[in-house]
């Protein structure tokens, strides 16, 4: 049984009896420290307090604690990515390691390419770039195919990781662009939908950026390029993530093994498997050259429509619609502030028929967003620049943080007016209210 998943469940069941956490806490005479432990997941009612939860809602215990077919099971699918002996191959042993003991079924899918290179199939063999790169894809897209449906059979795990040593957006890196645009319509997929199918991406650093002396080509076949030739992968790889809504860089800042940590603790942030919490620092910048931006390589555009949804106990739902022309995903976010800087937030992956369902439950006090945000990569770290059509002089920039003092560089094209973090102002349900 999902702690998450059933702690969603209740919270759905309360907000639909209009119950607020102490209501429901008096009826069950315990404290709402108790029901608010349910509903993020940290903790599971005892089998009376069950039977005494159904009796209220008035809904068997089946149907009180059973989730929709999709969510019975937290299946995440994640991508480890980076270019030429950056550490994936350690880093996928760890991972397996270390998820395994915290109660995950842990399935690992092999890089494409290296599978078809050391089978005979290479850019070598093959007449050109464009029918490799296509055999990757198609190979990569069926392997996925197969462990998602398999996950979903796995019956003694309700946790279940999927690891992809790189993912089907990684051709791109090795493709011209007209070459990726001709796979992505032979396959008859979009860029955005596919890119953002994965849950998460973690870039490693190739070793030929910021720890050389450790770089070599003798520990993987597949491998041919030379220091800079890595570097110049690795930049292209990243490159051809951007604009994914978690997408995380881990340098060569520290040691082999301390990289390898800060994979692991990063991985367990996103899973919600740490007590860390999400640090988020907030500034209002000049309105920035859009023409500029949009010809970086290390920039990627998005559009975003948001919508509020009615909520209690001071938290904030929100379902979105994010990506560009016919590609779209879907996601419900509920938002608990800590502090000015420290919140908790737990995002899941919706369908359309369900983001159109929970329109019905709009908060109508306020509007829609409508936005168009630019992300940015620039030292490491990972910038959303949202541009709003109602504004013509400024924007809004974040990025998350690993602490309040962490040092931000910011890039050049960026000209900060201020900070403002925790500013009620410039919140985006703020900003839905003074829309017009």
């Amino acid at each position: 049984m999902d702690y998450n998943e059933i702690g969603r469940k209740l919270y759905e069941l309360r907000v639909a009896a209009d119950l607020s956490q102490k209501e429901l806490a008096e009826q069950l005479g315990i404290t709402n420290k108790a029901v608010s432990k349910w509903e993020n997941g940290n903790a599971l009612p005892s089998l009376n307090q069950l039977i005494n939860l159904s009796k209220i809602f008035n809904v068997s215990m089946d149907e009180m604690i059973k989730v929709n077919d999709d969510q019975n099971k937290l299946i995440k699918k994640i991508v480890i990515t980076g270019g030429p002996c950056s550490g994936k191959s350690t880093a996928i042993s760890w991972l397996q390691n270390k998820f395994t003991k915290k109660g995950y079924m842990v399935l690992f899918i092999p890089e494409a390419a290296t599978e078809l290179i050391l089978g005979g199939v290479s850019k070598w063999t093959i007449d050109t770039n464009l029918n490799f790169e296509s055999y990757i894809v198609k190979l990569q897209l069926e392997k996925e195919r197969i462990f998602e449906e398999a996950a979903k059979q796995i019956a003694l795990f309700n946790k279940v990781l999927i690891i992809c040593d790189r993912g089907v957006i990684d051709c791109k890196a090795y493709s011209t662009p007209l070459e990726f645009r001709q796979i992505l319509k032979g396959l008859n997929v979009n860029e955005v939908a596919l890119r953002d199918s994965y849950d998460a991406v973690f870039h490693l650093v190739t070793a030929a950026k910021g720890a050389e002396e450790f770089y070599t080509i003798e520990n993987n076949k597949a491998r041919q390029e030379s220091l800079e030739e890595a570097i110049i992968s690795d930049e292209k790889t990243l490159n051809s993530w951007m604009g994914h809504p978690h997408l995380r860089v881990i340098d060569n800042s520290t040691d082999f093994e301390n990289k390898m940590k800060r994979l692991m603790s990063e991985i367990s942030d996103f899973l919600g498997e740490s007590e860390s919490y999400e640090i988020e620092r907030k500034f209002l910048i000049e309105y920035p050259n859009l023409q500029l931006l949009e010809k970086m390589p290390n920039c990627q555009k998005v559009e975003i429509i948001q919508t509020y949804l009615k909520s209690k106990d001071g938290a904030e739902i929100r379902i979105r619609q994010r990506g560009l022309k016919d590609g779209y995903i879907y996601t419900k976010t509920i938002k608990k502030n800590i502090n000015g800087l420290k919140r908790i937030e737990t995002e899941r992956r919706i369908s359309k028929d369900q983001y159109l369902s929970l329109m019905l439950d709009a908060d109508t006090t306020k509007r829609q967003i409508r936005k168009t945000r630019y992300c940015l990569m620039h030292k490491n770290q990972y910038f959303e620049i949202d541009v709003y059509p109602q504004w013509k002089d400024k924007a809004i920039l974040e990025l998350e943080v690993k602490n309040e003092n962490q040092k931000i560089e910011f890039p050049k094209v960026i000209n900060v007016i201020k900070e403002v973090t925790g500013d009620k102002e410039f919140l985006n349900s703020s900003i839905a209210s003074q829309i017009i």
